[in-house]
């Protein structure tokens, strides 16, 4: 059951297709990346890495990063993968509550080690992937000196693959416990869901995708582009990628995918070759679907919904979206993720937060907390306890994931996202009473806050348009033609929403709320 299995076949089938690929053309065959990895492999092995260590991965996107990520999976060697950009603070504390024995990383994250060293002190091997650096050892130099015949972990579904911080957007940052028999899972799932076979390119606008798409034998081309920052890529070097390599799947955040169709509307590009454009950490406005709508002529855009403790939960695509659901989103009726995916079950319980929480649902149509149950339910949080008891609903069918999320399903199947349950007001939902006001041609965005009593909205501002008077009573008025947004009189400019730091779109409602309390004073 072992993840690294399947790179294994791979590099048996298709021994001289070009596995991992950078922009500017390299790229390892998926014989080279087989043969790279079974000598990190032995290199870490020699050095006293064992099954269960655990080993902080902060390695940029590059040829190497998902090549020593299977290396050690081929251990049976757990990667920790922390987002730095949750902050110092964040990252410090993450790194404490994991305690690492190993750590692959960059420069300045072995500066960090020394500077910060209690929050580094259960690191017993440390290793960069730079060269001449003189505080940890070189990974990869003279690598040509180790075996190729490194035997590889006989992993159990259940044994532990990885552990993947969530970025901490709507809370405190935490490890995501995920087993061998969930990254193969996830793997056939996506394949599944996208038709999805070697003969694809990808380009991952989120990294850690290729470890899923390498898995099923397709090349995947690493774009020009630091994947800290979606919202802040230059569309100008990721075009040219798409249309020279011919990728024909990309994914990553809708931050990505925004401002890159909107460089091919501007010079008037189409990508033909283009067939999935999968945008995912947050709902996606009707008018980035249509907008790729004209630039795909032979392919879709798609928004898979879920989490990092459970991935993929359920998916849409754009033109389902366009003609059956956006109407409605637009009207306050939520936005549609679509029907859960194959393996799946999804149940809307009453949203709560006692940790003992039934699955006993709601009816059809009743806004509620989703629930997902299947094959790539994680079974927690790293030394979270309590964490782990308030998200998961233990049942003889498999163990339920709560996602934090509020929606309700309707009478298709389908589910309808309503918003995180930590960022309803009273009876109010950010995603229907966002979607009102959101209608106005000067608005770029809105987020529902709580001021305590009541419920107010924040307003970003389209480029170009000022606040004024005149835009506060045309937003009242158009609250007043909807029973779920008629109460809401308090409305406050904002220059510019915090967002987090993994997709730059998730809006932070929690810090808007404390910022818009004040400025209601």
């Amino acid at each position: 059951m072992n993840i690294a299995a399947l790179i294994q076949e791979q590099a048996r089938l298709q021994p001289n297709k070009a596995s991992v690929t950078m922009w500017d053309g390299s790229f390892y065959t998926f014989a080279q990346f087989e043969r790279r990895s079974q000598q990190i492999a032995q290199r870490l092995h020699n050095s006293g890495v064992r099954p269960g260590a655990r080993v902080a991965l902060f390695v940029r996107p590059s040829l190497d990063f998902s090549i020593i990520t299977f290396a050690l999976f081929k251990l049976g060697a757990i990667p920790v993968l922390i987002d730095p950009g949750m902050g110092r603070k964040n990252l410090l504390k993450a790194l404490s509550e994991v305690a690492p024995e190993g750590m692959i990383a960059v420069n300045v994250v072995h500066v960090l080690r020394r500077i910060f060293a209690t929050s580094f002190k259960s690191v017993k091997w440390a290793w960069t992937v730079s060269p001449n650096f003189f505080l940890a050892t070189n990974l990869l130099k003279d690598l040509d000196a180790e075996s190729t015949d490194f035997k590889v972990f006989d992993a159990k579904p259940t044994d532990t693959a990885a552990i993947l911080f969530t970025s901490g957007g709507t809370g405190t940052p935490k490890g995501v416990i995920t087993t061998h028999g969930i990254l193969t899972a996830q793997t056939h799932m996506l394949q599944e869901m996208f038709a999805l076979d070697s003969s694809h390119k990808d380009l991952p606008g989120f990294p850690l995708f290729a470890l899923f798409t390498l898995a099923m034998g397709m090349t995947s081309v690493i774009p020009d582009m630091d994947p800290t920052k979606p919202a802040k890529c230059d569309p100008a070097k990721i075009v040219p990628t798409l249309i020279n390599e011919k990728i024909t799947f990309c994914a990553g955040s809708p931050a990505i995918w925004e401002r890159v169709g909107q460089y091919c509307l501007d010079h008037k590009i189409t990508l033909p070759h283009l067939q999935h454009v999968v945008m995912f950490g947050a709902p996606v406005q009707g008018v980035i679907h249509e907008m790729w709508a004209k630039i795909l002529p032979s392919g879709t855009t798609h928004t898979p919904y879920g989490a990092t403790e459970c991935l993929p939960v359920a998916c849409m695509s754009g033109r389902e979206i366009l003609k059956e659901t956006w109407p409605k989103t637009q009207t306050g009726a939520g936005t549609c993720v679509g029907p859960a995916t194959p393996g799946n079950k999804i149940i809307i319980i009453e949203a709560t937060d006692i940790p003992e929480a039934s699955l006993k649902e709601v009816p059809r149509g009743t806004i509620g907390e989703i629930v997902v149950q299947g094959p790539t339910v994680t079974p927690g949080y790293y030394g979270r306890e309590v964490a782990t008891k308030l998200a998961k609903i233990p049942h003889l069918d498999g163990l339920c994931h709560r996602m934090g999320d509020v929606g309700y399903l309707d009478e298709q199947g389908r589910v309808w996202f309503c918003g995180r349950k930590v960022h309803v007001v009273g009876s109010q939902y950010p995603i229907p009473c966002e979607a009102i006001f959101n209608q106005h041609p000067a608005v770029k965005r809105t987020a529902l806050v709580n001021l305590k009593d009541r419920a107010g909205i924040v307003v970003e501002m389209r480029a170009g348009f000022g606040w004024s008077h005149q835009i506060k009573a045309e937003l009242k008025t158009l609250g007043a033609k909807h029973s779920h947004t008629a109460s809401i009189q308090d409305f406050f400019p904002h220059p510019g929403f915090p967002v987090d730091v993994r997709h730059n779109i998730k809006i932070d409602r929690v810090s808007l709320s404390a910022w818009a309390q004040k400025e209601s004073v």
